[in-house]
């Protein structure tokens, strides 16, 4: 399972998401690279927001349970979206990929013990509305040449993929200086945790 789940740890998409972007704009799809790179920002900036709100004051959120919504299952929802669409040129592939993605690396996450049901299904939700937003905003792609940009996904998949980016820990410190300016969330077990990291 962690074999898996690192294809969608930031050290992989990332480098594929700029790097894709790159053979869009080379292929002339200047308009399709930089909704990409918009939308998964967008989407990235998303899952980083809702993981601050959840790491800083859990407790208020109820029975919930998420303290940390999947970045990786966001992250693999939205990009293999994209990327479907971009392969098969059918429009109709984005979500059934995207679905996909954030089903094998959700349960790749529960296997391995990183996250909960709700933190994955929130995750997927993260990443399926980016999916819907590369749908929404970007026009159908032309012939796009197949050969360069599957050759770039595998090489930067083998090159990033066992790589790790330290994302968490710099969230959950962030977090730590956001709840010392909500008052409601100062106290709680996981302001205590967050302390104690």
């Amino acid at each position: 399972m962690r074999y898996l789940t690192d294809f969608a740890d930031q050290a992989v998409i990332l480098p594929l998401v700029f790097a894709v972007a790159i053979v869009l704009a080379a292929q002339g799809w200047r308009n399709g690279a930089l909704t990409w790179l918009l939308v998964v920002a967008g989407t990235f900036a998303a899952t980083i927001a809702f993981k601050l709100v959840f790491l800083s004051c859990s407790p208020v959120f109820g029975p919930l349970d998420v303290h940390s919504p999947s970045g990786h299952v966001a992250a693999a929802a939205v990009v293999t979206g994209g990327l479907g669409v971009m392969l098969t040129h059918r429009r109709t592939s984005i979500l059934p990929a995207a679905m996909l993605a954030a089903i094998a690396i959700g349960i790749s996450r529960l296997v391995l013990g990183t996250h909960t049901v709700p933190e994955v299904l929130f995750g997927a939700l993260i990443g399926l509305a980016g999916a819907a937003a590369l749908l929404r905003f970007t026009s159908p792609p032309p012939r796009l040449r197949l050969t360069p940009l599957v050759l770039v996904i595998m090489v930067v998949a083998t090159i990033f993929h066992g790589l790790h980016l330290p994302a968490e820990a710099a969230i959950r410190h962030t977090a730590l200086r956001v709840t010392d300016f909500i008052p409601v969330c100062r106290g709680t077990p996981v302001y205590q945790q967050l302390l104690a990291d």
